[in-house]
């Protein structure tokens, strides 16, 4: 078993398998959600800061913080939040209305004198800007004025917002970040409550729930969108980005350059342009796994450790800032597109109609929201090790009526407190180790190595079966894990992780050392595991 440091430090010496393994991590592990400020109004300052990257480098950044306390943060359940007055953060600040709310972000100028002045977009909004100075694409603060932006939010969804001025330089530097608005449910309340997760029991299970960590609902009601399809059980954020050092340095050096341009007094070169660090909310992995609002990340709280339960209808943010696209690759299963840019993609019927995606390609301002599930349907094999006759925990049973003991949909939900929650009946009582070798056609899942082979690596959990007890229900003339090795303990997690990355095999590296960049993990826990994204 590892903690995530221990973890961090093995994946930056081994390669990591682009399929789904055990794992088991010490409690607690670190969870994600999509944590911001509350408005609907807004005090923001742009301001230089330094970034760290897991190859030891410091990178000379600038972003856009808090220039005094946010209204709030959300979700609320998030008690270690923060944004300190006048600190730069990288992404920005994610900022949280609701549809209707009238915005107002007030941006104030402390980046050095010769960067000039500096600005806000927020693409897709009608948006009236007073004070500051004029500029090319909206008014823009200097060191002396401050400029405010009032906009009504009348598009739910992910947005983004970034810097209207010198973009070539100012969003490099880091001037950007996301804007979600959330429905307002007195228009139109979804049916949430027929999603099928949320249907059988709270959104977190076991005891000592530590409260929702999806962003504060109207009503109760938790939608991306207005509409029932858009209803979802977890919630992440996922903001892509790419640093060429080569610039930051230029910046670096010139920013005491007295000056009192309004175009700033810098030349920096951001063409040709060679990126060396890739991604994913403001870190590159493997530190994108350590806690939000983590103290050796001063100005970049944000993670990116998704973590779900089998069967849960997860809403996945995606928001493509910088400058260059990124082929986003979600393993384990599709993603269903449910809108682009704010708009949900329905037919005539007014029903979804988005693709299912095997690769999200990122574009620079341009955002995605998906709803992504896993259930292990039909892998051909029971990822929870049932077998014939194998007394089971957690109030489990062996099935022996699947007509009597399977839903509608074909899981075996019978029985909500068991580890086998969301198990698909059609691969009930096929355990790995019945037929650990052969293809399909004979009655094995893949031609895999020897289970003593199969042990090996830095993710190796114990078991190849999902939940802490599945180590006991290994059987059969090849029994995996071999005697002896068992490490799926009940206290821990014993889930499965996927790796979700960039597909460009370069951007998954920190300065072209793997493993890096725009990686990250998504695990699949097990029902009686409590994902608490409390950190």
């Amino acid at each position: 078993m590892k903690t995530n440091q221990s973890l961090k430090s093995i994946l930056r010496a081994v390669n990591v398998a682009t399929v789904f393994v055990a794992a088991t991590f010490l409690s607690p592990s670190t969870q994600a959600a999509a944590p911001g400020i509350t408005g609907p109004s807004f005090d923001l300052v742009a301001v230089a800061g330094n970034i760290s990257q897991p190859d030891g480098a410091t990178i000379y950044s600038w972003g856009y913080g808090c220039n005094s306390a946010p209204g709030g943060f959300a979700p609320a359940a998030i008690t270690t939040a923060t944004c300190p007055s006048g600190q730069m953060q990288l992404p920005g600040p994610t900022l949280i209305v609701h549809k209707g709310d009238q915005v107002t972000v007030t941006l104030h100028n402390n980046l050095p004198g010769a960067a000039g002045n500096t600005s806000v977009l927020f693409p897709g909004f009608k948006v009236t800007a007073t004070g500051g100075s004029p500029g090319l694409l909206t008014q823009e603060a200097s060191n002396i004025n401050a400029v405010t932006y009032t906009f009504v939010a009348d598009s739910e969804g992910t947005h983004s917002y970034y810097s209207g001025t010198q973009g070539d330089l100012q969003v490099e530097m880091g001037l950007f970040g996301a804007l979600i608005v959330l429905p307002n449910s007195t228009i139109n309340s979804p049916a949430c409550a027929n999603t099928p997760v949320s249907a059988a029991q709270p959104i977190n299970r076991g005891s000592g729930v530590p409260g929702d960590f999806r962003l504060p609902a109207t009503n109760g009601v938790h939608a991306a969108y207005d509409q029932a399809s858009s209803c979802y059980d977890r919630e992440y954020l996922i903001q892509t980005s790419e640093i060429d050092p080569r610039i930051h340095e230029q910046a670096a050096a010139q920013a005491g350059i007295a000056c009192t341009l309004q175009t700033g007094c810098m030349t920096v070169e951001t063409e040709p342009y060679h990126a060396a660090y890739f991604l994913i909310n403001g870190r590159s992995f493997p530190d994108d796994l350590d806690p939000n609002y983590a103290p050796q990340y001063p100005n970049q709280p944000y993670n990116a450790n998704p973590h779900l339960h089998p069967g849960e209808v997860t809403l996945v943010r995606i928001v493509g800032q910088g400058r260059m696209q990124h082929p986003f690759h979600e393993h384990a299963n599709h993603l269903r597109i449910l809108a682009r840019d704010g708009q949900m993609l329905l037919n005539s019927a007014s029903h979804l109609s988005g693709p299912l995606l095997f690769t999200t390609t990122t574009s620079p301002g341009q955002t995605i929201d998906g709803l992504f599930e896993w259930t292990g349907k039909n892998l051909n094999w029971d990822v929870y090790g049932h077998g014939n006759g194998i007394a089971m925990s957690g109030g489990d049973v062996d099935i022996t009526d699947p007509a009597k003991q399977c839903d509608t949909n074909g899981y075996f939900t019978s029985n909500p407190a068991a580890n086998n929650f969301f198990e698909w009946c059609g691969d009930h009582k096929r355990p790995l180790e019945f037929k650990p070798f052969g293809s399909v056609g004979s009655g094995g899942p893949v031609t895999l190595p020897d289970p003593n082979i199969l042990v090996n690596g830095a993710w190796y959990g114990g078991s190849p079966y999902l939940g802490p007890d599945a180590t006991g229900r290994s059987v059969g003339p090849t029994p995996i894990p071999p005697f002896g090795t068992v490490a799926n303990s009940p206290s821990s997690e014993a889930g499965f992780a996927f790796m979700w990355h960039s597909h460009n095999e370069r951007e998954i590296t920190t300065n072209n050392i793997f493993p890096g960049g725009l990686m990250t993990m998504m695990l699949v826990d097990p029902w009686v595991f409590l994902i608490n994204e409390a950190n």
